[in-house]
């Protein structure tokens, strides 16, 4: 071989090797080195904030509602007439033979002792039902307790101290609240851990890797650990409102959305290492083909989240910014520290796979290749008759939508599994009036007490009627149409009401348990007739007031977020007919999505109900998550069809994406699959609706719909600009080589 031709072989095996100063091969080696302290530094911060997430945490059902409701102003008038915020337990204990005397009076022993525990304000008398089986008591908690650990901690005194052959049961909003919080308590343990091991296990098998999937899931792991120390800093100053539900939802979206960003990133950065033997030039390359669609997708799903401050209820408004927060730092690492980190190891991250410098055979190998390969062929044969039948079979899933019952679901639904308070509330209701310790609150101006009165008495609803008072020893008294009744023997004057700022607080104890259909019927009526001559609250109007505003903001924000995501897309893609027809699909797969959950959820699964948020959240995410899968697909394919013309741009861009996109769309539907490892109604159903709804739209919408139906359309699809197209492979635009109709 002659020295020329050596040379020649040198070029062509090492085309990106170059002579550069040593002080810029320290920088390059010193940039991202900083880059994986930076982000080890805040994750060794952030993480663990993991365990005092309940410090700032609220799962109240009542804090969540907006500020203009009925239920609210009564709640925050209720405090100024107890002197503190509250929220009650009652005690219900049973016996299959009637109490007598000492079984009670040791009760009645107990449930004063209760009043010792830290959180319990006081405890009433214990109440003995009419039928001598069961007795009551009712205990005030203080809301500036672990509402939780007080419950437990009363369940624990109860049964140390039961007599033979008695059950005792802690219900009402506490009881209720307790087990909701016992529920979410596997947050930081099993979903955290559940999520991490299915997306490992997947990763593994995508990858075929040793080092790779740890790489991408230290990258998940970190920026979930600085998104929390974010959040959580902000929810301590009040600026942000974190629950349960949205602690459980931030963990798995920035886990899925991570990792979909880290694959999208390490597809291209192995293609880059093909064509170049520089991991400089590649990381460069990687981060210039990578950082629009990451960008744009992230984008879009941010502008979905933040429409949720659209929303009247606090919960949902909540939840925007708090997710929001989370895909930015899902963005922020899928592009610095994972590159960094790549850019350290080098080729060694894909061992025992890694890929070689070979850039004649490895991009068109890629293209031809291949199951996506093998879509794009039988498309390309089909295109109209693929997208019609695909249209018309996610068309008749969509048909079930009306069947989905979500206009919302008792409290004492909401935990699925053993639920004590549930317990308790059926006990409840076998002995007493339903509502009993749980009453209907009416706030009402002094001169119209006994007429409001009135008009609750002469419900079927409610069952008795009683005014706080505070020289009364229990706080109130009873009142029927005759006025405020004595507690003593004839003769005996009336206690006073309590007047605050010109009102009192009536109690209408309903004749059905406070979170049933039938509760709900009668204080709806109760306000109807009622009118603006007083204000209804409690836990059943909480209950109204939240499914009625929940409704009013999923009718307001599903269009808002359509519209926001159409204007992203047409910016990103330059055109109009795409992404007016990439909306129209997605909206076509949430229909399916949602069609068959209610099959699933109505009559495999025999769920009573949804909230109806579960729709609401179902779309965000569903929409945003799944136009982040048509961005992936488009934005390849706009870049090979500058090349290579439309039609041959579709085919290539699925190709080349196909195994991405789908690796994704399982990784980010197994994550959202282990929301259901919680005991909590509606995160089972969301989980199933995101993990079914992403699964479509990656098998079928992506891979088989939007494939065949832009290929069907051909250049037009970039309507109302026309894509030139550089034959030469300079990605420019040449006004004189304007593409033509014909395929390829």
């Amino acid at each position: 071989m002659t020295a020329t031709d050596t040379k020649t072989a040198a070029g062509r095996h090492r085309p990106d090797r170059q002579s550069r100063p040593r002080s810029s091969s320290v920088l390059r080696i010193l940039l991202p080195a900083v880059l994986v302290v930076i982000w080890f530094a805040a994750a060794g911060v952030g993480g663990p904030y993991f365990g005092r997430i309940d410090e700032v945490a609220s799962n109240d059902q009542a804090s969540f509602l907006p500020a203009n409701a009925d239920a609210t102003t009564v709640g925050e008038r209720f405090i100024d007439f107890v002197g503190d915020s509250q929220i009650p337990a009652i005690v219900i204990v049973d016996s299959a033979s009637p109490l007598d005397e000492a079984t009670l009076k040791t009760l009645s022993d107990t449930v004063a002792s209760l009043a010792d525990l830290d959180g319990v304000d006081s405890t009433s008398p214990l109440i003995p039902s009419e039928d001598g089986l069961a007795a009551q008591a009712f205990a005030p908690l203080s809301t500036d307790s672990e509402i939780g650990d007080t419950v437990n901690t009363i369940r624990d005194r109860l049964r140390e101290n039961l007599p033979d052959g008695v059950t005792a049961h802690v219900t009402g909003p506490a009881g209720f609240t307790a087990d909701l919080t016992d529920a979410f308590a596997g947050i930081d343990g099993i979903l955290l851990l559940v999520a991490l091991g299915a997306v490992l296990v997947i990763l593994l098998l995508v990858y075929r890797a040793v080092l790779l999937p740890f790489l991408v899931l230290a990258t998940s792991l970190f920026a979930l650990c600085v998104a929390l120390l974010v959040n959580w800093w902000l929810a301590k100053a009040g600026i942000l409102t974190l629950n349960g539900q949205t602690q459980g939802i931030l963990f798995i979206l920035v886990i899925g959305a991570t990792t979909d960003y880290s694959l999208l990133y390490t597809s291209r950065y192995a293609e880059e290492l093909r064509r170049h033997t520089s991991r400089h030039v590649a990381t460069m390359a990687t981060l210039k083909g990578a950082f629009e669609p990451i960008i744009a997708s992230g984008g879009t799903v941010i502008a979905g989240l933040l429409c949720l401050l659209l929303s009247d209820l606090s919960s949902n408004k909540s939840l925007g910014p708090v997710a929001a927060i989370g895909i930015v730092f899902a963005m922020l690492a899928a592009l610095t520290l994972l590159p960094a980190m790549l850019y350290l190891v080098g080729r060694s991250a894909f061992w025992p796979r890694r890929p070689l410098f070979d850039p004649d055979r490895s991009s068109e190998a890629q293209m031809t290749s291949g199951p996506y390969a093998a879509a794009g062929r039988f498309i390309t044969k089909r295109p109209r008759a693929t997208w019609i039948v695909c249209a018309l079979l996610l068309a008749a899933g969509a048909a079930f939508v009306p069947t989905l019952k979500a206009d919302g679901v008792p409290a004492s639904e909401l935990v699925l599994g053993t639920s004590d308070a549930r317990d308790g509330q059926a006990v409840l209701a076998d002995h007493f009036p339903g509502g009993s310790g749980d009453p209907a609150n009416v706030l009402v101006d002094t001169a119209r007490l006994q007429g409001v009165a009135d008009v609750l008495l002469a419900s079927d609803g409610v069952s008795s009627l009683s005014v706080l008072a505070t020289d009364s020893p229990s706080g109130s008294a009873p009142v029927t149409t005759d006025g405020v009744q004595p507690l003593g023997p004839p003769g005996t004057p009336a206690p006073e009401p309590t007047v605050n700022g010109g009102q009192v607080l009536l109690q209408a104890t309903l004749t059905d348990p406070a979170d049933t259909p039938e509760a709900e019927s009668t204080v709806r009526s109760l306000r109807a007739d009622l009118g603006n001559t007083a204000k209804v609250g409690g836990t059943t109007a909480v209950a109204i007031d939240t499914k009625d505003t929940s409704i009013h903001d999923r009718n307001l924000i599903i269009p808002v977020v359509l519209v926001v995501i159409l204007v992203i897309l047409m910016l990103l893609l330059r055109s109009v007919l795409a992404p007016v027809l990439l909306i129209a699909t997605t909206v076509l797969s949430f229909g399916t999505a949602m069609g068959t959950s209610a099959i699933v959820f109505n009559h495999v699964l025999k769920l009573p109900g949804a909230d109806p948020s579960v729709p609401l959240y179902g779309f965000v995410f569903l929409v945003a998550l799944g136009i982040d899968y048509n961005i992936f697909l488009m934005t390849r394919v706009r870049e090979e069809s500058l090349v290579h013309g439309t039609r041959q741009g579709i085919v290539r861009g699925l190709a080349v994406t196909g195994g991405v996109i789908t690796s994704a769309g399982i990784v980010l539907a197994a994550t959202f699959s282990a929301l259901a490892v919680l005991p909590i109604l509606f995160l089972l159903q969301l989980a199933f609706i995101v993990a079914f709804g992403v699964l479509l739209d990656t098998f079928v919408v992506r891979t088989l719909l939007v494939p065949a139906l832009t290929y069907d359309i051909g250049p037009a699809i970039w309507w109302p600009k026309r894509l030139h197209v550089d034959r030469f492979g300079r990605h420019g635009i040449d006004a004189e080589q304007v593409e033509t109709s014909a395929p390829g």
